[in-house]
C-alpha cells in the first residue's frame, strides 16, 4: 500500500505530500460518518483534507487522512468478484482524489472527471506492477508430495 500511495502522489503532481491511511471497521467509520459528516451508517470511506483551513500551514506537505473501512472493502470486494487489495487500493484512489479536491457528488461533470482520473491512476498502478522487460517473474510452488 506504501509504494502504491508514493506511485499516486507522484501522479498526482504531490511527490512531496504525505498521506495517511487509516483502516476501520463499519462502526468506527459509522461514527466518524455521523460526527463528521452527519449521514448514518458505515461508508466505505472518508477523507480528512489538512490543507485547508486555518492551520493548513503548519504541516504544508500533510494531504490529509483517508479512512477506509475494511468491513465494507471486504464485502464490496465479495460483490465485485474483486480481491481485498484490489478494492482497499481502489478506496485509497478515490479517497486521495477528494484529498486532491476532485468531487463526485455535487455535479455530474466532477463525477465524470473523477471517475476519469480515478481510471487513469488505477491504469499507472496496474502498469507500474507489471513485470519490467529483463525482469524475471518467478513462481514460488511447493514440491509435490509422491
Amino acid at each position: 500500500m506504501r509504494r502504491n500511495s508514493r506511485i499516486l502522489l507522484n501522479s498526482l503532481g504531490h511527490p512531496e505530500a504525505e498521506l495517511s491511511i487509516v483502516l476501520v471497521d463499519d462502526l468506527q467509520i459509522a461514527a466518524m460518518n455521523r460526527a463528521y459528516l452527519s449521514r448514518e451508517g458505515p461508508t466505505n470511506v472518508i477523507a480528512f483534507p489538512m490543507q485547508e483551513g486555518r492551520f493548513a500551514h503548519l504541516s504544508p506537505h500533510l494531504l490529509g487522512d483517508v479512512v477506509i473501512s475494511a468491513d465494507t472493502a471486504w464485502r464490496e470486494a465479495q460483490t465485485a468478484g474483486l480481491g481485498l487489495d484490489e478494492r482497499l487500493t481502489q478506496l485509497v484512489v478515490h479517497g486521495l482524489l477528494h484529498l486532491c479536491g476532485y468531487d463526485h457528488e455535487h455535479d455530474a461533470a466532477g463525477a465524470r472527471r473523477m471517475a476519469a482520473k480515478s481510471r487513469q491512476l488505477m491504469e499507472a498502478l496496474r502498469a507500474d506492477n507489471r513485470p519490467k522487460p529483463g525482469r524475471a517473474t518467478v513462481a514460488v510452488r511447493r514440491p509435490r508430495k509422491n
